[in-house]
């Protein structure tokens, strides 16, 4: 966000300055989306979850293994259908820049090493707030929870949740191996991260300055990625040099997680709207063509 501020002020010869604030400071995802809505706030960088429920195309996202690579994702969220995510926030006041990054998910807890679904049963985690995260958890034995992230950590260190799930360039920034023992290489879920704009911001500017950002958001969409990819390849390596044990899950055991949640995924094929998650499939499809 640092890089996309700076790329804005060369852009606009200084005319467009922005402030950053990152690590919550300004609230949660939520609180902060709500916002961007209001106008309250100018920018956004991260996760659509929050709003997910009114936007409900965008709880494709929550359908697990629907990615198979960093790659493919980037491709699909660079496409017509991706670019329709985004323009169809117009309706919640908020203009859509681009998909700047997104990791693959993974779990880790304090109780015991996760290899295989029974071994995922009775867990206490944590997932983002959407519907079929939630269901999708559940579906696998665990005891889902719904919780803001900026309350996740205070959560595992006092034992109220077993363990939660994200990138591991995440965990460790978040310094989630002080709390946290054991880690399960799952690449379960693919989570985009989107540089938004609130309208009333976006409308504020001249057209050579709408222009100028939106040039230096897919300047960023670049810096971000490469960045994140990078970053990836140690970070699990950091994890256990703190001290945590990893798990790579088999394909078999990846197999009857896919099984377990089969009706959650056909269920809410119907609530994020059959049409279109065929096409977004198609759009895949297209890709590893």
């Amino acid at each position: 966000m640092k890089y996309f501020a700076e790329e804005v002020a060369k852009a606009t010869g200084g005319s467009v300055k922005i402030d950053v604030f990152g690590n919550s400071a300004i609230g949660s995802e939520e609180k902060m989306l709500m916002a961007l809505q209001s106008g309250t706030i100018d920018l956004y960088m991260g996760a659509l979850a929050p709003i997910a429920t009114h936007e409900k195309e965008l709880q494709i996202f929550d359908v697990p293994f629907l990615f198979a690579t960093d790659t493919e994702a980037a491709d699909v969220l660079d496409s017509p259908q991706g670019k329709r995510l985004l323009d169809n926030l117009a309706d919640m006041n908020i203009h859509g820049l681009v998909w700047a990054g997104g990791a693959f998910r993974n779990l880790s807890n304090s109780k015991h090493p996760v290899a295989s679904l029974t071994d995922m049963k009775g867990l206490k985690v944590r997932v983002m707030q959407s519907p079929m995260a939630l269901a999708s958890f559940k579906a696998l034995g665990m005891n889902a929870v719904p919780m803001a992230f900026t309350e996740v950590y205070t959560a595992l260190e006092t034992r109220a949740l077993d363990g939660y799930e994200h990138p591991f360039v995440d965990m460790y920034a978040n310094k989630m191996f002080e709390v946290q023992k054991y880690l399960t290489v799952t690449n379960h879920v693919y989570t985009p991260v989107a540089l938004l704009s609130s309208k009333r911001f976006y409308d504020s500017l001249t057209a050579e300055q709408q222009n100028a950002v939106q040039a230096a958001a897919e300047k960023t969409r670049t810096f971000q990625r490469e960045a994140e990819l990078r970053d990836a390849s140690e970070a699990l390596k950091k994890l256990e040099a703190e001290g945590m044990k990893a798990t790579v899950m088999q394909p078999a055991e990846l197999d009857a997680v896919r099984k377990a949640i089969e009706p959650v995924v056909a269920k809410n094929k119907d609530v994020i709207g059959n049409e279109f998650v065929d096409q977004f499939y198609a759009e895949i499809a297209k890709h590893r063509k």
